[in-house]
């Protein structure tokens, strides 16, 4: 018998309707590139550094492989420029000519498998992306001439949240029958004693990437778990500066017939709220349960990409 399907799922009328309830559009001004980032002050990253208790670092990032996997959609690309290979029977003149060892990385971050962020310019809706700038301005010659990701070049630091929605139902990960709800949500503050504030980045566990490694690589046509579009009014409340997850961040397939991607449409186009893709959030519920702790200072740093959607990330929680 097939699970029970959640009774609150919203409408595409509510759905549509949010674009325009939601909206951050003009909030921080009419060339805002920053969206939900302008929520972390100095304050706010002050107070998360007072978090540092141990000084315990735990990655959130999944290991970016060159091998192929049924739910990769493109490969990894390596090509070595030079290696350690014949270096001892080199002759001496080529050992001085030599330089290091060194390789070529090709790769499209956006997908399934790659820990990465999205950023404003990587969306849009009807034409619009974050603030109406027009969609046009992510060009095929020059890229993203808007809300690159190069806007948060200076780094991302704050007070972060786990919310670990497995814990909270008692199974090992979720399945797409059952995405994640603002229920779920509620549910895990009250039971990990926190409250998500304005200005965090909310980290939520599925136990998605956990079902990979136990289970093996997952095929790009199986449906998918997330944060139900339902979240966003909750996030909206909250005012989180980010969301990231252990899923590409959308319940596939679309529960909605005109809206492809609801929740990446609704949190970068409608929010102006910039995603963590892909997140490996493993270690870190382990080592939130065995703290009984589940807020931390979460520190990310985008590579500088000048004119460029997202960037490979690595997320690291300091303890």
């Amino acid at each position: 018998m097939a699970a029970e399907k959640p009774t609150n799922i919203p409408t595409e009328t509510q759905v549509l309707g949010w674009m325009n309830s939601l909206s951050n559009w003009g909030r921080w001004g009419d060339d805002d590139q920053l969206g939900c980032f302008n929520l972390i002050t100095p304050s706010k990253r002050k107070a998360a550094a007072a978090l540092v208790q141990e000084g315990t670092p735990i990655s959130c990032a999944r290991p970016i492989l060159t091998e192929m996997a049924p739910d990769i959609s493109f490969q990894v690309q390596r090509y070595m420029v030079d290696s350690g290979e014949g270096r001892d029977t080199d002759p001496p003149e080529r050992q001085v000519s030599r330089r290091g060892a060194a390789e070529f990385i090709g790769m499209v971050f956006h997908g399934q498998t790659i820990t990465h962020i999205d950023a404003l310019s990587h969306y849009s809706w009807q034409g619009k992306m974050y603030n109406g700038t027009p969609s046009s301005a992510i060009t095929s010659r020059e890229g993203a001439q808007s809300h690159s990701i190069e806007s948060a070049s200076q780094g991302i630091v704050t007070r972060s949240i786990l919310l670990d929605i497995p814990l909270v139902r008692g199974v090992d990960w979720l399945t797409a029958d059952k995405p994640v709800m603002p229920e779920d949500l509620d549910a895990a503050e009250a039971l990990h004693g926190v409250k998500v504030e304005e200005g965090d980045i909310l980290l939520v566990r599925t136990g998605n990437y956990r079902r990979r490694l136990e289970s093996g690589p997952v095929p790009n046509s199986e449906p998918g778990v997330a944060c139900q579009v339902a979240c966003t009014p909750w996030f909206k409340e909250r005012g989180i500066a980010m969301l990231g997850t252990d899923t590409p961040n959308d319940v596939r397939p679309s529960q909605y017939p005109t809206i492809g991607s609801p929740l990446h449409v609704m949190c970068l186009v409608t929010m102006g709220l910039c995603l963590i893709d892909n997140a490996n959030l493993e270690e870190l519920s382990q080592a939130c349960r065995e703290r009984n702790r589940y807020e931390f200072m979460l520190t990310l740093a985008p590579l500088r990409l000048r004119n460029v959607t997202g960037s490979p990330v690595n997320p690291v929680a300091l303890f």
